[in-house]
Formats: structure tokens, sequence, C-alpha cells
């Protein structure tokens, strides 16, 4: 862990320490080491200190047929301290050369850190640019789960998506891989003709090249967190439309599941609308889905603007999904958590929005899907036989149980909690409110508790501690 103290460096490391570090004014030192990671209770070496990203440029050449990427990406950031070497993530794929500020930069590689170290030292508030030349056959990740993610072929064989909750995204692109830093996209791939990319925000143009590939330029001009940016390729079939407020939608969809999902996904429009309805203004500029072939991954993700799913979305099942990753969309993504212990904040949120959906749409209501869960029963909701109870939803006990059941069902049952003690009115015009006093910003399970309380003018102490954070079984209030 950076930075180590000189006294227990030999001689000659320290007068060497002192020559990459020395800035411009002679032998004072301008800088220090930034630490090569966050400190987050679950993943300590995610993320980086001393510096906060602004915008990624991210350049990537991709073929399909032998799985090699040549890439570039331009950091933009600025430094929170003085630097004389700063960390990113990134795993796999070769470096092979950095230049910080146009000038060249030294750098070395240490398990998934790079670590760089400009010819000067930046200073406290410069605003500095790193470029980063890479290229290789990018390999996926396994969770603390079991999952994988990071850059992953779809299971046609002639596709690939990049993926990155938590920390796959170093998989495929250097950074601050942690979501307390979040920072506007300009993502490019080039791809073989007859191809198709589809990555966030905003396509914004699509280029015939000379040599018959295609380039597609992205841009997301909201801040996102790394995990949740993305890159699909892929021989998709793609729609677009607007919702009725006039957002865009982009889809994209692997032929042989379009037909299947074509019903689920007519509704997004719609389910964006009635989320804008309930949560206050969707945040992001456009929306959409990508729809990847069967069995690519175990898993949907809410990626920022277009969630990503494995296989057709089809029936209740497939609607239910839907409606859940693009809740995300207010809750994990626009207001996204300080530390990966603070996952309830996403899911909890996200399984209520299925909750109120059902409720307003013929289904169980949110009062009677809490109760199924109170008494394990199946017919409600196929989930209510899980282990919910197993651990509080604030206080998972470690990195691979930030996805079981009581951060997503006991989170959502916190919300109903709070919604039996306050009434109706109260309870939406803190879920409206929080989505709205922290949009495109982190935070944590403190400042949702305080928030609630100021906001509701209720003391929810017995809430919390006997729903987020007890260790007992909750029983019926």
């Amino acid at each position: 862990m950076y930075p180590r103290s000189l006294s227990r460096l030999a001689a000659p490391a320290v007068a060497a320490l002192l020559a990459l570090t020395a800035g411009c004014t002679g032998s004072t030192v301008q800088g220090r080491p930034g630490a090569s990671g966050v400190r987050d209770p679950f993943f300590p070496k995610a993320g980086n200190g001393g510096y906060q990203v602004d915008h990624y440029d991210l350049d990537f050449d991709y073929d399909p047929a032998t799985g090699k990427m040549d890439a570039t990406a331009v950091i933009t950031a600025r430094a929170e301290q003085g630097l004389s070497s700063f960390n990113l993530d990134l795993s796999g794929l070769e470096v092979e050369e950095v230049t910080v500020q146009g000038a060249g930069a030294r750098f070395n590689r240490t398990g998934k850190e790079l670590t760089v170290r400009p010819a000067k030292d930046l200073k406290r508030g410069e605003v500095f640019r790193t470029e980063i030349d890479y290229a290789g056959v990018p390999k996926p990740l396994t969770d603390p789960d079991g999952s994988q993610e990071g850059w992953i072929p779809t299971a046609d064989g002639d596709g690939a998506v990049g993926v990155g909750e938590p920390v796959g995204s170093m998989a495929w692109f250097p950074g601050n891989h942690h979501p307390s830093d979040k920072a506007t996209y300009d993502i490019r791939v080039t791809v073989p003709k007859g191809y198709e990319v589809a990555s966030n925000g905003e396509l914004s143009s699509r280029t015939e090249e000379a040599d018959g590939r295609t380039a597609f330029a992205w841009h997301s001009p909201e801040p996102m967190a790394s995990y949740l940016a993305t890159v699909a390729v892929g021989k998709f079939a793609v729609t677009t439309g607007k919702t009725a407020s006039g957002i865009p939608v982009h889809n994209a969809v692997a032929p042989k599941e379009a037909a299947a999902s074509a019903a689920v996904l007519a509704r997004l429009p719609e389910m964006v609308e009635w989320g804008s309805a309930r949560f206050g203004p969707y945040p992001f500029s456009t929306t959409g889905a990508i729809v990847l072939p069967e069995g690519t991954l175990g898993y949907a993700l809410e990626t920022q603007t277009r969630p990503v799913f494995s296989g057709a979305l089809t029936g209740a099942r497939g609607e239910t999904l839907l409606l859940h990753e693009l809740a995300h969309q207010w809750f994990g993504d626009s207001v996204s958590p300080k530390s990966w212990k603070d996952m309830w904040l996403n899911e909890g949120f996200a399984t209520y929005a299925e909750w109120l959906w059902a409720e307003e749409h013929g289904g169980p209501s949110a009062q009677e899907r809490f109760q199924a869960f109170l008494d394990g029963d199946t017919d409600v909701d196929d989930e209510a036989a899980s282990d919910w109870a197993a651990f509080p939803p604030a206080s998972p006990p470690g990195a691979k149980e930030i996805s079981e059941p009581p951060v997503y069902a006991r989170g959502a049952m916190v919300l109903q909690r709070i919604r039996q003690e306050v009434g109706d009115e109260k309870f939406f015009a803190l879920v409206r409110g929080w989505a709205a006093d922290h949009r495109h910003a982190n935070a944590s399970t403190a400042d949702f508790t305080a928030y609630a309380q100021e906001k509701t003018g209720h003391d929810l102490k017995k809430v919390w501690d006997v729903w987020l954070y007890g260790t007992e079984r909750p029983k019926a209030p």
C-alpha cells in the first residue's frame, strides 16, 4: 500500500525514489504516490487514490474472429494531491505506451495494478491527461460469487460483450474502477463490416471506413460509474424509437432472440414513463436495451442507459426483469453507491420497483409481497422461500453476498416498512426526493437513513435497528 515510509528503505532506494518524484524545482519533492486502492470494505484494491477522473475517451479496434483488441484510453483527471505516481486498474492485456500531459511516462504492472510515473510531478488540483495504448485478447474475470464478468465472448461465438459489476471493467479498459469515481465517456469501437456495436448513451456517429470496417461512436454526457459501462459487439437487429416524452430508445437484439423479445421490449417506453412518474424525471438522455444470445451471461445487468440481458425477454418474467433493470437507472446508475457494501440501495429499490409495478398492473400489492416473504408464500412470490433474512441488507458478510436475497428482498422490505410507518404521501415524496437530491452522485446507507428521517419527519430508528441492521429474523410489525 502506498505510500511507504522512506525510513524503511535502503539508502539507494531512497535516492531512486527521490529522483522519480522530484519536480521541476530540483530536489524538492512535489508529490507522493497515489494509493493503489480506495479501501472499499469488500474490494479494497478497487479504485485508486490521489485523483478523480472527469472523462474517459476509449477507442477500440476489435476483431471478433480472433478476439484481439487494439485500444487507446485517454483519461482526463484531476489530481487531489501532489502526485509523483498514480495507479490505474487493469487486468491482463499488454500496455505498449503511456504518456501523461503529452510526455512519455514510466510504468510497471503488478497484478491488476498499472502504476504510472509522470515525467514531472502533478500538482494538487492539476487537470491532467493520461494516454494508454494497449492490446491483447481480453479475458473474463471471476467474481467472488463465481459468476463471470469483464470481456466475454457471446454464446453464438460471433461477438463479445464488456460488463463490469463489480470490478470487471478493468478487463477491457484501464481506469479508476470504483463506483465512487464517476465520469463522462466517449467510446469508439471499430469492427468488421456487418457487425453492430451497442454501448452507453447516444450513438453520435456510424462511419464506414475505407478498409471496409465500421466505426461506432457513443457519447455518455451524464456521469457514469465504470462498472456500468458496456460495449456489445454482434450482428444485432437494431430498432429505434422514442418514449411518449421524447426520450430516444435504441435496442440491439441478437437475431435469434428478437421475435421472442419483441412483446416485452415494446413495453420499455411505457416503463420509462412509468418510472418517471413514480421516481422523478428519467435521469439520462437515452434509453434502450441489449439482448445477447442465450447463455452468454448468467445474469442481467443495469448498464447505464442500455441494460444487458442474456437470452430472450419473454412473458411475465421477462417483463419483471426489464422493469428491474430500468429502475436501476434511477437507483444505482444515477444515484450510485459510495461503496459495494451499500448495494441494497441499488437492489432493494429496484426490487421494490418490481413490487410497485405489479401493484399497479394487476398483480399483488407491495404489502402482499411483504407479507408473502414473512410467510414464505411462494404462490405470491416465488422468491419468498429464499433465505432473505440470512443477514441484514446493510451488512453483507462479504463480497460474495452482495447479490444474495437479503440485499434484494429484505432491502425492498425495508422500504415497505418505511411506507407503513410514514404513509404513502411521505413515502413517495421520499423516493422522488432521494432520486432528485442525489442525481448523478453517490450515496451511502448512512446518507439514506439520515435523509429518510429528515424528509419524512419520522423517527425510523426501529426500522433501521430491526430491518436494516438487525441480525435476527424480523417479525411482522
